[in-house]
């Protein structure tokens, strides 16, 4: 009987995110439309990056600590039954020397296995969270993750990622390096603030675009707002239960962390609707919100409780899925991925099309006489579709958007290589060519930027030849020729725009093909027969193209 009810029941997840400050467990259980119920949660602060930051290592104390939590979880987890639990760990123990030994050991005492993630994995998870708690689309926001050593700050256009980093400002880290815990006075308090700010101007500079919303995880954010909602609704009762998107203005935030920073810890802990345990890091956190907010220019803060632990469990509902055996998912051609992503960043979808479709002519026409690598056409038609999605931030610097964009795509079936390929490619397309004091062109190996500068040189000429985006031309063909290759266009009337538009944009061509295309018009179908014609010159050995 108990048998035939656990195999008739819901899945049932669990996940636990151990922090620097605090270790969070939750029980899930999955629906059929992949959302999930919450069945129990469960919170202990073991501070575990305790002095880790001046040390280097984990202490023994938090450790013991982190091991007695780590042990309970795991039992309520037994309790409920759950078919999967997943444990990650952030940056302390990622940062900590010992932080393997500490994995070791969990495993040994609590039979648990960690999985240290990375900062762009964590920032990945705060997205997903994000995305299942509010309506993204058509809104610009910045989602911040703040925990005890490290921040995670995402910018996206809607459910599309344009960049993503990594400050090391940690509400604890700050607190060990510049205090807090007691009253900061004004000479400490501006060091803290110079140092924030420091970091900001190292990793983030000039945000790419003002987020209209920054939209808040961790702890350091479910207590500004319980301490502002107390200070809004004059209650005492706690509040940090009912804070799902609860919205808070910089302003507020800035005058709640003045009036912290100045607040003995006694009188701190004793605030309603902030946590005691937490009173001594967050005039830290609170200036780490307060200084963000002001960088990305937001005036709006929202808060998401969920963050990295609801993000877990959306990540572990998606693996599940893909792995259930669902064929559209695993049958999902690569190319229609790269489709779907330039859809959720509404590309203009007929001139993206056209120019792949030209792009890919070009190649078959210059593969043979000049050993373009096979793989190159399908990066090359996945560029070509996706060279327009930086305009869903904006259009001055598109194409340097629509690298950001594409990297941090997940593109079904293309390895991280091929989209590193593509993003380049794209990044291209229009303005500078490659150069190696781009950083981005610079991580790459010698024969990949050699094959970017390659297919860049052909999508600029295929963007070209749709300057007027009406498809008016409808195929390309390449020519041998001396000196010079011929492209030959085949259109109903003279595609003058285009041809102009595609000559400006040969440089590169040009450089990297030896020679100076020439843009012919030939009516209607004529194309057809001189590529016919072309394809049987490549084939024969005594004839060579001068450039393609």
């Amino acid at each position: 009987m108990t048998d035939a009810i656990v195999a008739s029941r819901l899945t049932r997840l669990a996940a636990i995110d151990i922090g620097t400050n605090s270790i969070r467990c939750v029980v899930a259980e999955v629906e059929p439309t992949g959302s999930y119920r919450v069945l129990d949660e469960e919170r202990e602060m073991t501070r575990l990056g305790h002095d880790l930051f001046k040390r280097g290592r984990l202490a023994v104390e938090p450790m013991e600590r982190s091991y007695a939590a780590l042990t309970k979880m795991k039992a309520i987890a037994d309790g409920f039954q759950v078919d999967e639990l997943r444990a990650v760990a952030t940056s302390a123990v990622r940062e900590a020397s010992n932080g393997r030994a500490f994995c070791r050991e969990v495993r040994r005492r609590c039979g648990l296995a960690i999985e240290v993630i990375s900062p762009d994995e964590e920032a990945q998870l705060a997205l997903l969270s994000a995305l299942r708690a509010f309506d993204l689309v058509g809104r610009s926001v910045g989602i911040v993750d703040i925990g005890g050593g490290s921040v995670e700050v995402v910018l996206a256009a809607g459910a599309v990622v344009d960049q993503v980093y990594t400050l090391p400002l940690g509400a604890v880290r700050l607190t060990e390096a510049y205090g807090g815990a007691e009253p900061l006075r004004r000479r400490r308090w501006k060091r803290l603030r110079r140092a924030i700010d420091r970091v900001l101007d190292e990793r983030i500079g000039e945000p790419p675009f003002n987020p209209e919303v920054i939209i808040g995880s961790g702890g350091t954010f479910t207590n500004l707002a319980g301490l502002i909602k107390t200070e809004r609704e004059g209650s005492e009762k706690k509040t940090e239960k009912n804070l799902q998107g609860y919205t808070m203005r910089r302003a507020e935030v800035v005058h709640l962390l003045h009036r912290l920073r100045v607040t003995p810890l006694e009188l701190r802990r004793a605030m309603p609707g902030l946590n005691p345990l937490r009173a001594d890091i967050i005039v830290a956190g609170a200036a780490v919100v307060a200084r963000v907010a002001r960088r990305l220019g937001a005036q709006q803060i929202v808060v998401n409780p969920g963050g990295l632990r609801s993000g877990l469990l959306l990540s572990m509902i998606a693996e599940r899925q893909a792995a259930s055996g669902d064929e559209r998912v695993r049958s999902t051609d690569r190319l229609e991925s790269v489709r779907a992503f330039a859809r959720k960043c509404h590309s203009g979808e007929r001139h993206c099309e056209h120019v792949a479709l030209l792009a890919g002519q070009l190649f078959d026409g210059l593969r043979g006489p000049h050993s373009l690598p096979v793989e190159g056409r399908d990066i090359l038609v996945a560029a070509a579709l996706l060279h327009d999605v930086g305009y869903l931030i904006n259009h001055a610097k598109h194409h340097k958007h629509a690298y950001h964009l594409i990297q941090n795509a997940e593109l079904q079936g293309w390895t991280a290589r091929e989209v590193e390929l593509i993003a380049n490619v794209a990044r291209y397309h229009r303005k500078a060519a490659p150069k190696q004091r781009h950083g981005n062109f610079r991580r790459l190996e010698r024969a990949d930027r050699r094959q970017v500068r390659r297919l860049a040189a052909i999508l600029r000429v295929a963007d070209g030849l749709d300057r007027t985006h009406t498809q008016r031309i409808t195929a390309v063909g390449v020519e041998p020729g001396r000196g010079a290759v011929r492209l030959i266009l085949a259109a109903e009337t003279d595609p003058q725009v285009e041809r102009w538009d595609a000559d400006r944009k040969a440089g590169l061509f040009a450089k990297v093909f030896d020679g100076v295309p020439a843009f012919v018009w030939a009516r209607g179908g004529v194309v057809q027969r001189r590529r016919a014609k072309a394809a049987r010159a490549h084939r024969s050995p005594r004839l060579r193209i001068a450039a393609g």
